[in-house]
């Protein structure tokens, strides 16, 4: 029998009587839904305003995440935190979080690399992201990546055909049902570690700016303007 046969979900784990955000990341710790709760240091929940005005979804804890136990905290994190700063975003309007909890990877001469997860990770964490999202009232909500599309919206849609596009959310989510938010948009961008493993990191990161832009608008009750980058 493989590890991902003996997968069975967050369902087990996620407390029903949750009151809070705070009360799901006092769970977190103990969820053994899929084989990746294993190998990994520590569970990594979201982090951030409760009451934000923007929820990013990521896709899964990297290695500095892993080990300081807070997601995008690493380069990937970094670069975020700078694109979102030259957006015109408050970043106390931010919600940050990832679609699968613990950090997959293989390990290499002494390094951990990184992985990408799996459909079965996606689908065993998600009760954990629909957990998040009924604590949540955003306005917008930003897919950043391919995993994080497929956790929220399914396997058919494509970042890259749909990015810094407004859509309806959660009328857009995969399951829309399991989604108690409000009226909010969804706007989708690349994984901000994807301008790092760039050709031409500034061409990418400008792209990246740009769709976050487009977030920045939505909260002004604009359109999609183009953002002032900084240089």
């Amino acid at each position: 029998m493989t590890a991902h046969e003996t997968t069975v979900g967050a369902d087990g784990y996620v407390p029903t009587g949750a009151r809070s955000l705070a009360d799901l990341r006092a769970a977190a710790p103990g969820c053994q839904g899929c084989e990746l709760h294993q190998p990994a240091s520590q569970v990594v929940f979201g982090r951030g305003n409760p009451d934000a005005r923007v929820v990013m979804v990521g896709e899964q804890p990297g290695d500095v995440e892993d080990r300081q136990g807070l997601p995008f905290v690493g380069p990937a994190g970094r670069l975020l935190r700078r694109a979102v700063d030259d957006a015109g975003i408050p970043v106390d309007q931010i919600y940050l979080t990832n679609a699968v909890k613990h950090f997959r990877f293989v390990s290499r001469g002494g390094r951990r690399i990184h992985q990408t997860p799996d459909r079965v990770h996606i689908v065993a964490c998600r009760p954990w992201l629909v957990a998040e999202f009924a604590m949540l009232r955003p306005d917008v909500v930003v897919v950043l990546g391919a995993t994080a599309a497929r956790a929220l919206l399914g396997p058919a849609f494509r970042v890259t055909r749909s990015r810094g596009v407004p859509l309806p959310w959660p009328a857009s989510a995969e399951r829309p049902e399991e989604f108690p938010v409000g009226p909010a948009q969804l706007v989708a961008t690349i994984h901000p570690s994807a301008v790092l493993r760039a050709d031409d990191q500034q061409i990418a990161y400008r792209g990246l700016v740009t769709d976050l832009g487009v977030v920045r608008g939505l909260l002004a009750g604009r359109g999609s303007p183009t953002p002032a980058v900084r240089r």
